[in-house]
């Protein structure tokens, strides 16, 4: 009788295993990186999971050097990155036998942000260098208010702060910066400082709206003391090259591993992942990195 019971048991198991079908295994796919796109990857994570029920995306921060190292060391699928891999960094990837890809997804106009309290308007790229270095450190110097410079920055595992090292500053940056955890901090500091000067994604300075967040002024900048300063926060001086402060985002992913994370990185670059990056605050791509990811089959 127990035979029985314990045959019929697993028919029935059988049937309802035919009716449901069989279970599909769920993807987990892991984002660790650059501080300056994890907000817009998180948005961007929710609303792909929204469309793949099979598909879980964890996205972390930690710095543009924390996502590149774990992608060297296979411990994420996708590493966010605010500026490019190193070659000595591509070399430790292939050495652990990951063969990256660099895709990049979103622009950024890398802002530099000033107390409203700050009458100044603009600055050329070589008077932001002096101030990084330490070689101006009153604000009237360049033609602001008198009252001393109060310098803000990133970490050195910072994608932004290596990118703003080497393209702004040109040397190395003073012994006076603080060096803040991330692009929100930095926002934050700067509010509360009438010396304060920082720089910042692009996405941390607007709202949903589009609009400047309260507390701060984000700076119209120039290429030199010849050319016409420009501001971040318009679309056109973005793509036509205008901002001198452009950028690519990244994100980095092993060859090998590209059927894992095709999926969502296509959909990133979907005309519905590009609204999500505009209403984050973030740029389109440019026809130059379009054709950077078709070259990859992107």
């Amino acid at each position: 009788m127990r035979k029985n019971v314990i045959t019929l048991m697993s028919i029935l198991a059988w049937g309802v295993g035919l009716i449901a079908g069989p279970v599909e295994a769920k993807t987990f796919v892991q984002v660790k990186g650059s501080d300056t796109e994890v907000n817009v990857v998180q948005r961007l994570a929710e609303n792909f999971m929204k469309k793949d029920a099979n598909t879980s995306i964890a996205v972390t921060g930690g710095g543009s050097g924390v996502g590149i190292a774990a992608i060297i060391n296979r411990t994420t699928d996708l590493a966010n990155s605010s500026r490019p891999m190193k070659d000595s960094e591509v070399a430790k990837a292939k050495a652990n036998g990951v063969n990256p890809v660099g895709i990049a997804f979103a622009v950024d106009g890398l802002s530099v942000i000033v107390n409203p309290k700050n009458s100044l308007k603009a600055l050329t790229m070589d008077q932001i260098g002096q101030i990084y270095r330490g070689e101006v450190t009153n604000w009237k110097q360049v033609g602001g208010p008198d009252g001393p410079i109060t310098l803000y920055g990133r970490q050195p595992n910072s994608g932004t702060f290596v990118f703003f090292r080497e393209g702004v500053v040109k040397g190395d940056y003073s012994n006076k910066m603080n060096q803040m955890n991330g692009n929100a901090q930095i926002l934050e500091a700067v509010k509360k400082d009438a010396g304060g000067i920082g720089y910042v994604g692009i996405g941390y300075v607007v709202d949903d709206a589009g609009k400047v967040v309260a507390g701060i002024s984000v700076l119209d900048v120039a290429k030199d003391s010849r050319g016409k300063p420009t501001s971040p926060l318009q679309l056109e001086n973005i793509m036509s090259g205008a901002y001198p402060i452009t950028r690519p985002l990244y994100q980095y992913f092993d060859k090998n591993n590209q059927a894992k994370v095709e999926g969502f990185v296509k959909y990133e670059l979907s005309p519905e992942g590009m609204a999500v990056i505009k209403k984050d605050g973030f740029y389109p791509l440019t026809d130059q990195w379009k054709k950077h990811n078709a070259q990859f089959g992107f």
